[in-house]
């Protein structure tokens, strides 16, 4: 069956690393290479590396390649700088959540957006259908490797192996240059709370970057790191994860998303009804939970609010950082306030916890 799975320009290394290696959105991708713990509190504490090579990327190209970007994402290219990136989602006519995204300005007319591997194929027909004649679309996921360093050390790291001035390097911007001599992409984006940068290059450079990166590291600690740790850091930031806390059931107000949502730069798609949305309120919202008694919160597990069961559990685990368990869920908005007090019902015991501000865990190294 794994002959059948997608192998990235990393997957030989995982597996001579001796990653544990899983079925992940049609790849083979490590889930974890030492424990999930210890790769958790490196990049909480020193610096750590993932292979996210498995995201998609999809280059806008021509003179309406800005319109053509408009129309299916949510909030407002038309802000961006050459260089800059944004936060953003495509949703469909009734308000859903199709996928969350990040959108790049590359230069005057051409724009790449990143998007979830598990959508890649939808996403792809999602925005083919309409689009303008002018505007070029590429697919070049197959041919992207991408690697996420984050942590409080991952300047060191970087700035061994770059070209790229990182000092001048801000928060949601790239810079063109090259890692260990590898023509890439460096930005500033992160899904950790920590320091972090994206480096997007050929897959045929993944071997010559990781092993500089590893080279790099090996000073202040850097490990390499599996799709679980990467859950629970993005976690503990309260973070949405594609697939457990948002889907086309759910439209970006009801997912805490409505800031992305840009009702007045022009028309795009779903708009009429995110407007309706705007305007009532919606009816519940994706809240963050924790527990006050011991317990660990599993996606599914059922939550009671004054002892009836109403929602569920989307995303959940122990917080490795905090020491207790944390989750996220949806309530009615009646119930969705900081403070209010709900159960996770774990093996048939309602477990005690509350509603909390995101985020979970505050002490990162993102805006040091």
């Amino acid at each position: 069956m794994q002959a059948d799975l997608k192998r990235t320009g990393l997957t030989d290394i995982h597996e001579q690393l001796g990653a544990r290696m899983v079925p992940f959105a049609g790849f083979l991708m490590p889930i974890q290479y030492t424990s999930i713990t210890e790769e958790h509190r490196a990049v909480r504490e020193r610096a750590g590396v993932f292979d996210v090579s498995h995201m998609g990327e999809f280059i806008f190209g021509g003179a309406d390649a800005l319109e053509a970007v408009q129309r299916v994402t949510v909030n407002d290219v038309s802000a961006l700088s050459v260089d800059q990136a944004q936060y953003s989602a495509m949703v469909n006519e009734d308000g859903g959540i199709i996928d969350d995204c990040v959108v790049y300005r590359l230069d005057d007319s051409r724009y790449m957006m990143v998007v979830n591997a598990s959508n890649i194929a939808k996403d792809w027909a999602h925005i083919s259908r309409d689009l303008p004649s002018d505007v070029t679309l590429a697919d070049e996921s197959e041919n992207t490797s991408l690697l996420a360093v984050q942590g409080p050390e991952a300047s060191r790291v970087m700035a061994a192996v770059t070209d790229v001035p990182l000092e001048e390097l801000e928060f949601y911007w790239k810079r063109d240059g090259s890692v260990a001599s590898v023509p890439a992409i460096v930005s500033r984006t992160g899904y950790t709370g920590e320091l972090g940068y994206e480096l997007y290059f050929d897959r045929e450079g993944s071997a010559v970057v990781w092993q500089a990166l590893m080279k790099a590291g090996g000073g202040v600690g850097l490990l390499p790191c599996g799709l679980a740790a990467r859950d629970t850091l993005r976690l503990e930031m309260r973070y949405a994860l594609y697939g457990s806390d948002i889907d086309e059931t759910v439209n970006p107000y009801e997912a805490a998303l409505g800031w992305i949502v840009k009702l007045d730069k022009g028309d795009f798609i779903g708009r009429d009804r995110l407007k309706e949305v705007a305007d009532s309120g919606p009816k519940r919202r994706l809240v963050g939970f924790r527990l006050v008694e011991r317990g660990i919160p599993r996606t599914g597990y059922p939550v009671a609010v004054d002892g009836t069961e109403i929602s569920e559990v989307r995303s959940g685990a122990m917080s490795t950082s905090l020491g207790y368990g944390i989750g996220t869920c949806y309530l009615p908005t009646e119930h969705a306030k900081a403070g209010t007090t709900l159960a996770v019902v774990i093996r048939g015991k309602e477990v005690a916890g509350e509603v909390v501000k995101p985020p979970f865990y505050g002490g990162g190294s993102l805006n040091r």
